[in-house]
């Protein structure tokens, strides 16, 4: 199974969400796909996750920014193989600047954010990853709004693309989709 998580004010039709869904469905995958809309509350982000999942054994969780820090701490976890493109590494830090009602990237409307989705970030924080050959990392050094050296830092030992230029939303993304699906294809780690 492929979990996708999308990021800060997106949604299941993020360009990268969008891309991965269709190579699947051209390869006849649809089945092993799934994306939730993720709630505003971190807590139950990882809830309505660890749900859609069930019982599943075989997981990789898809982490795309705010996704990638969800990704990571499901993959310790679980035990779960993680993709993580342009992952959020301090979300409680970063995120303080965006209290208050934020609007959404699609499909209008807005989510708030209050002080306790901080501290619901704060107990998710993953330290340091356990089993690097669980992680594939995609960093983009052109990322306007994470710094990609702080996710090298964060996953020492991790399988690692860096990405020279690029931006936070990874545009060519669609260039690394099937090195993505080759890292979710490897058996359990």
């Amino acid at each position: 199974m492929i979990l996708y998580l999308h990021g800060f004010r997106s949604s299941p039709q993020s360009f990268k969400s969008r891309l991965l869904a269709a190579r699947l469905a051209e390869l006849g995958r649809t089945g092993e796909w799934r994306c939730p809309t993720l709630s505003v509350s971190p807590l139950d982000a990882i809830a309505a996750a660890e749900a859609i999942v069930g019982g599943a054994r075989d997981v990789t969780v898809v982490g795309s920014s705010l996704g990638g820090y969800y990704a990571t701490w499901l993959a310790e976890k679980h035990g779960w193989r993680a993709v993580l493109l342009n992952p959020a590494t301090a979300p409680q830090r970063d995120l303080k600047q965006y209290l208050g009602e934020q609007p959404l990237w699609h499909g209008g409307g807005s989510i708030t954010v209050e002080p306790h989705h901080l501290d619901e970030l704060n107990a998710l924080r993953v330290p340091a990853i356990s089993r690097p050959q669980r992680y594939y990392l995609l960093a983009a050094t052109g990322d306007e709004v994470l710094d990609y050296r702080e996710m090298l830092a964060h996953y020492p030992g991790a399988r690692t693309r860096v990405i020279a230029g690029s931006d936070h939303g990874i545009s060519e993304f669609a260039d690394y989709i099937d090195d993505v699906l080759a890292f979710c294809d490897e058996k359990a780690m």
